[in-house]
């Protein structure tokens, strides 16, 4: 009967991890499945008892940090953040008012970051900032 307990209690606990998604009550819930395993053998409720507690704590001491780092990894930039530094090449010359560049294989409209600079067709630019559809690059050091 203890095992059906135990059983009822890691599963219960296991389903409650999904409200909450700390990486805690599935730790948890694993003792209490573990614990019914050594019910189910015949241990003694204090067997029992120790076995979740050393379970319960040991996962979540070692197991929690690691699965907490591979699901909250770092930001990975998306969209216009993942062009922001990328490399390019002017196409048609680009100043203060606009030009086109050749970014990651496609034609973008750009102007330069430095209202003075004029920037020649082949010239390498960096991508500081996107202004709309529009981005805003500063002339490489030849």
């Amino acid at each position: 009967m203890a095992a059906v307990v135990w059983l009822i209690a890691g599963f219960a606990l296991i389903a409650a991890e999904v409200l909450t998604g700390g990486f805690v009550l599935i730790m948890l819930g694993v003792g209490a499945l573990v614990a019914a395993g050594f019910a189910a053998l015949g241990g003694s409720i204090w067997l029992e008892v120790a076995v979740f507690a050393i379970t319960s704590v040991a996962l979540t001491m070692l197991a929690r940090p690691v699965l907490k780092r591979r699901m909250y990894s770092a930001h990975v930039p998306t969209n216009v953040d993942a062009l922001l530094g990328d490399k390019a090449i002017v196409v048609s010359t680009v100043d203060a008012h606009g030009g086109k560049i050749k970014l990651r294989g496609e034609l973008w409209s750009a102007r330069a970051y430095d209202e003075t600079e004029v920037l020649e067709p082949g010239r390498k630019v960096t991508v500081m900032t996107i202004s709309g559809a529009t981005a805003v690059v500063v002339g490489d050091i030849p």
